[in-house]
């Protein structure tokens, strides 16, 4: 593959991140804009009639799929990286993550054993556990026309792989600390019909055992119904909830909003759990384990209107570690 469009493409990516500034590509300054204009342009050149697309496609493939491999990651690290362990492996290693001895180890571990979403929990004799991933796979429907037309936005495309990946990877996560919560220890969980101060607080107390700095996770639906019984402590609360919905800190404990977005354009469903909230501590070895293991895979499919699909496929796997320093709420209103 031409070398300048694989430059072109990682620095399209770079500068999505930054927006707002200028970036240089060939000693030349290049907005988004124009750099996602720039790539539209070297794409179509890949693509600027059917024989052209069926002569390069293989090319076009493999840029989405190397794309995709570089961005797909670090966005997960972004979202998730604060009580996720995520590392890529090489097609065919074993995805072996080293545990921590000491008082934080783990005396089980939930991991994913079947293909049809059953988790089961194990014995952890070890200082080492081995992730087991499994296929996991994301579409976007093309029409080949606005190849042909030079229309086809690249970055826009890639974007779209790389969301259906990536929520498939917290759905996956988000199963297995559900699945979790039954091997907790009691004071670290409540279940209730309405948010109730004291019962956070007892969990949040408990975390603090296993870390001075203790994270509330959850999405902003559940968020918005953390407040103290006696309502505001005081203005910084109260501007909290002007300003993003929900308050910043509940008793000591930092309040991060998970990435919510909805599956697919009914908004329907969505990809995390309003209900759940989970507490986990800061500063020890965290406790989600998530293996990427090689290169995302890319293919087509022509439909009879003849329009395309293109699947990328991205091997991944999730194993949840000292379940006894991680805490749960689960409000059952929302």
């Amino acid at each position: 593959m031409n070398k300048s469009i694989v430059q072109l493409a990682f620095a399209l990516v770079k500068a999505k991140e930054s927006p707002s500034q200028t970036f240089s590509y060939k000693d030349k300054t290049f907005t988004v804009e124009q750099l996602n204009n720039s790539l539209k342009d070297e794409v179509f050149k890949l693509a600027s009639s059917y024989n052209e697309f069926r002569r390069n496609k293989l090319d076009i493939f493999e840029l989405i799929q190397q794309t995709v491999d570089l961005v797909l990651p670090n966005r997960v690290r972004e979202a998730i990286g604060k009580f996720a362990d995520v590392r890529t492996f090489a097609q065919g290693q074993k995805p072996i993550f080293n545990l921590t001895k000491g008082k934080s180890r783990a005396k089980s571990f939930v991991t994913k054993v079947g293909l049809s979403g059953v988790y089961e929990a194990f014995e952890l004799d070890r200082s080492q556990i081995e992730v087991p991933s499994i296929a996991y796979g994301g579409a976007a429907r093309l029409e080949l026309e606005r190849f042909l037309d030079g229309v086809f936005d690249f970055g826009e495309f890639t974007d779209i792989i790389i969301e259906g990946l990536e929520e498939k990877i917290y759905v996956e996560v988000q199963a297995a600390l559900i699945t979790a919560i039954s091997s907790m220890p009691a004071i670290n969980t409540y279940s209730g019909g309405a948010f109730d101060d004291g019962e956070m607080i007892t969990i949040i107390n408990a975390m603090r055992a296993y870390g001075n700095i203790v994270n509330i996770f959850c999405t902003p639906i559940f968020a918005g119904t953390i407040m103290p019984d006696s309502g505001f402590i005081g203005d910084a609360e109260k501007a909290d909830v002007r300003n993003q919905g929900y308050v910043g800190r509940f008793y000591g404990a930092n309040v991060i909003i998970l990435p919510q977005s909805f599956t697919d354009e009914t908004n329907a469903t969505s990809v995390f759990d309003d209900s759940y909230a989970f507490v986990i501590p800061s500063g020890n070895e965290k406790i989600v384990k998530v293996a990427l293991e090689g290169q995302t895979i890319v293919d087509d499919v022509t439909n009879a209107d003849r329009s395309m699909e293109f699947q990328a496929y991205k091997k991944m796997g999730s194993a949840i570690c000292y379940y006894h320093a991680c805490g749960a709420f689960t409000n059952t209103a929302i």
